[in-house]
C-alpha cells in the first residue's frame, strides 16, 4: 500500500511540474481535489470540458491507471492501451484490424485517440454521444475487452488499492461505472498531440521545404487535393462529420445507418484526424489501405459513385492529381506528424 502512494504521488508530481495546477478546490460534492488547466497548444481551440466531469490531477492520474489495467478485460489479459499503444501513435501496431482477448479480430480499424477531446461523436459510427459514455464500448464488446461492468466495478471495488484513489479523486470509495468512465474520459482528454512541424511552421520556428510547400498547395486547391472541405485546415484536420466516400457500390459495413437507421447514413463513416496521418496506417474504417498513396489515390481516382457518395466527391474531376501532386501532398502530410506525443511520459504506462 505505502508503494501505492509512492507511485501515486509521483503521478500528482509529474502533472504538477508540466501543467498550470490551482490550489486544492473543492468540487461539486464538495471534497477537495487538485484542479487540472489543460494547456492548450497554439494552433488548436479551447477544449470543451463537461461541467460535471472536471479535470483534476487525481483523477487523471486514476484514468491513466485504469486505461492501463487489465482488469478492465474479462480475462485480466488486455486494456485500452492494448490496441491503443502511445508508440505507434494510439492505434494497434499498424494493424488492419485488432483482435479481443478471445482471439477474435474485430470488423474495424482501432482510432487513433490524440486529441479525442474535440471529438463530438465517437467511434466510426458515431454510436457514442460522449467521451465517458465511448469507455463503455471496447470494455462489453465481445470481440474486445469482453466484461461486463458489473465485473468490472465489483474487480476495482475489491482491489487494495482503487478504493483510495477514487476517495482522492471523486470523494469516495464506492467504485461505479460512473466515476470508471469519468476517470478514463479525463485522462484521454490530456492526450493531446500538436508539435509537429506543421506547427512549428504555423509558429514561425522553421520553413517547409519547397516539395513539402508544394504539397500544401495541393491540399488547399480546390481543383486537386481539395482536402479541406473535410479535414479543415490548421487546426484539428477534421470537422468530425460522417461521410460515405465510395469505398464500396454497396457498403459491406453500413456504418452510422447501424446508429441512426436512416438510409442516407448506409456507409458513412467519420472523418479521421489527419494529424500523424503518416504513422496511422492502414486507412479507411477497415484497414483496407496500407499506404497514403493508396488512399490517396482512392479520392484521386477510386472512389465509387454510391447512391450517397459524399458532396466533395460527387463533383470532384477524377485523375485531378497528378503523380508529382501525389508525391508533394504526401511529403506535406508527413509534416503532420508529431513525435513529441509518443515520447510524452504523462501519457505512458504507470511505472
Amino acid at each position: 500500500m505505502k508503494q501505492l502512494f509512492k507511485i501515486f504521488g509521483i503521478f500528482l508530481l509529474t502533472y504538477l511540474s508540466a501543467c498550470k495546477i490551482d490550489p486544492l478546490l473543492p468540487s461539486s460534492d464538495g471534497h477537495l481535489h487538485q484542479h487540472f488547466n489543460l494547456d492548450i497548444p497554439a494552433g488548436l481551440p479551447p477544449m470543451q470540458i463537461p461541467a460535471e466531469n472536471p479535470l483534476s490531477v487525481e483523477g487523471i492520474a486514476l484514468g491513466r491507471k485504469l486505461f492501463y489495467d487489465n482488469i478492465l478485460s474479462a480475462n485480466n489479459t488486455m486494456n485500452c492501451g492494448s490496441c491503443h499503444q502511445l508508440r505507434n501513435y494510439t492505434i494497434d501496431s499498424n494493424l488492419a484490424l485488432s483482435t479481443g482477448i478471445d482471439g477474435i479480430k474485430g470488423t474495424r480499424n482501432s482510432m487513433p485517440l490524440f486529441n479525442i477531446g474535440y471529438s463530438k461523436k465517437f467511434f466510426w459510427d458515431g454510436g457514442a454521444a460522449d467521451l465517458e459514455s465511448q469507455v463503455l464500448g471496447p470494455i462489453v464488446n465481445p470481440v474486445e475487452l469482453h466484461e461486463s461492468m458489473a465485473n468490472v466495478v465489483s474487480k476495482i471495488q475489491n482491489h487494495p488499492e482503487y478504493p483510495t484513489l477514487f476517495q482522492k479523486a471523486f470523494g469516495t470509495d464506492v467504485v461505479s461505472s460512473k466515476l470508471i468512465f469519468y476517470a478514463i474520459a479525463q485522462f484521454e482528454r490530456t492526450l493531446i498531440s500538436a508539435n509537429s512541424k506543421f506547427d512549428k511552421w504555423k509558429r514561425g520556428e522553421l520553413s517547409l521545404t519547397a516539395q513539402e510547400q508544394r504539397g500544401l498547395d495541393v491540399y488547399t486547391d480546390e481543383t486537386k487535393g481539395d482536402c479541406t472541405h473535410c479535414h479543415s485546415f490548421g487546426s484539428t484536420f477534421t470537422d468530425f462529420e460522417f461521410r460515405n466516400t465510395g469505398l464500396d457500390s454497396i457498403p459491406v459495413d453500413l456504418g452510422r445507418y447501424l446508429i441512426t437507421l436512416n438510409p442516407l447514413d448506409e456507409g458513412k463513416f467519420k472523418t479521421p484526424t489527419l494529424r500523424n496521418v503518416a504513422m496511422t496506417g492502414p486507412y479507411m474504417h477497415d484497414g483496407r489501405f496500407t499506404t497514403l498513396r493508396q488512399c490517396i489515390e482512392h479520392y484521386n481516382k477510386n472512389f465509387r459513385y454510391t447512391k450517397n457518395l459524399a458532396p466533395e466527391l460527387k463533383i470532384a474531376v477524377k485523375n485531378r492529381m497528378t503523380e508529382d501532386d501525389i508525391d508533394d501532398l504526401i511529403s506535406f502530410l508527413n509534416t503532420l506528424t508529431d513525435t513529441d506525443f509518443i515520447n510524452n511520459k504523462n501519457f505512458d504506462k504507470p511505472e
